[in-house]
């Protein structure tokens, strides 16, 4: 029985050197389709710009047009990831993270048919993944395929995706004492040159990011994407207004809230001086003055150093500031709006923190009702009637 095709995907052809071990021609990402290739003409460091030639592959190669009202036993998986790749994916926040995991999927289920996937068929893929977290957000992103799919009228039915258990929320947040332990350690962390510490800070950066994270709730995201001064395309901070503006202007808004923030006087004063001494040129975090795109490997590092365990992640911060919000007594209406989640969210999460939570409750349950006057006169009012009577 032949191998099922994985379908279009990227594959890095290897360098070709000559006989003395001279690079002749560099290694180079091709897409792989079959039996067919084609060269993307890109570098082993050029990841990003090589998925983009991916989705613009797959578009040519499948036309949703034809596919009005189809059925979905007939429509092949690629047809709609290659509609979601082209029409909507481009506009997320993160388009190549987006376009790693649509990968993923074609990866896995080739050249099947919409009507394939089902129960058994998902949880196949959790299983091929490894890591249910990553396989339920690619899951996620198949799901909004056939939805956008089916919208757009090119199958004629809405094929259900069934999804791993939502992970339970993080209950990790860190207290002030551990969080000015993880800044300060962000603070003194140095290179390791045969293994010993050299002069040269290489967390600094990381330790800014914390500050702006820990005291405005923002997540990881918004943080390193943000400008110190207004800027087309990015959330910025108005150092003259105080205030933050996660959502870059004209940006629609989505699930994930993002509202403007007042910055506390402390960081306010923190994020001024950075912008006059340099330190922030264009971004609020840089690295040898360059955006920082992802502070993920570099928390890590700065995480062990303070001798936290893996527990404490950069949304671990988001987590304190809004548990430290409803610790304070903040409203909850105002906390949320801070933090930028949904009231609900913010209630059902981190009420229990709040001061005086349940204290009417926890007063009353153990106390003694109060011990009611025996009645005097235990003649019924119908007794009373027929004695007066």
């Amino acid at each position: 029985m032949p191998r099922p095709s994985k379908g279009a995907r990227l594959w890095l052809q290897p360098a070709r050197r000559s006989r003395n071990g001279n690079i002749e021609e560099h290694s180079v990402w091709v897409i792989r389709d079959g039996s067919r290739k084609r060269s993307t003409g890109f570098r082993e460091e050029e990841r990003g710009e090589a998925e983009r030639a991916l989705a613009d592959y797959l578009a040519e190669k499948h036309d949703p047009s034809h596919h009005r009202n189809n059925r979905a036993d007939l429509i092949p998986i690629a047809d709609a990831i290659a509609a979601y790749s082209e029409e909507i994916a481009p506009a997320h926040a993160r388009p190549t993270e987006t376009a790693a995991r649509l990968q993923n999927l074609l990866d896995h289920f080739g050249e099947q048919c919409m009507a394939d996937v089902n129960g058994s068929a998902c949880r196949a893929y959790v299983s091929a993944r490894g890591v249910e977290s990553s396989a339920r957000r690619e899951l996620e992103d198949l799901r909004a395929a056939f939805h956008h799919f089916f919208r757009e009228g090119h199958v004629d039915r809405l094929i259900p995706v069934v999804l791993p258990p939502k992970p339970s929320s993080r209950e990790r947040w860190l207290e002030r004492s551990e969080a000015a332990r993880l800044i300060w350690a962000a603070w003194r962390l140095r290179q390791k040159y045969k293994g010993h510490p050299t002069e040269r800070a290489i967390a600094k950066h990381v330790a800014r990011f914390i500050l702006v994270a820990l005291y405005t709730g923002t997540r990881a995201g918004a943080v390193c994407g943000a400008a110190i001064r207004p800027t087309i395309g990015c959330g910025y901070i108005d150092l003259g207004a105080g205030l933050f503006h996660r959502r870059p202007p004209g940006e629609r808004e989505t699930k994930k809230r993002q509202p403007p923030v007042a910055l506390p006087d402390r960081l306010l004063a923190h994020l001024r001086r950075w912008e006059r001494l340099g330190i922030s040129g264009t971004h609020v975090v840089e690295w040898n003055g360059k955006p920082v795109t992802k502070i993920n490997k570099a928390f890590r590092a700065v995480r062990a150093a303070a001798g936290f365990e893996e527990d404490v992640v950069p949304h671990t911060l988001r987590h304190t500031a809004a548990t430290w919000l409803a610790r304070a007594g903040v409203p909850f209406v105002e906390g949320a709006d801070y933090v930028g989640m949904s009231v609900e969210t913010f209630e059902r999460v981190y009420r229990h923190h709040a001061p005086g939570f349940q204290e009417q409750a926890r007063n009353k349950i153990a106390s003694k009702p109060p011990r009611q006057k025996p009645d005097r006169n235990p003649r019924t009012s119908e007794e009373h009637g027929r004695r007066s009577g």
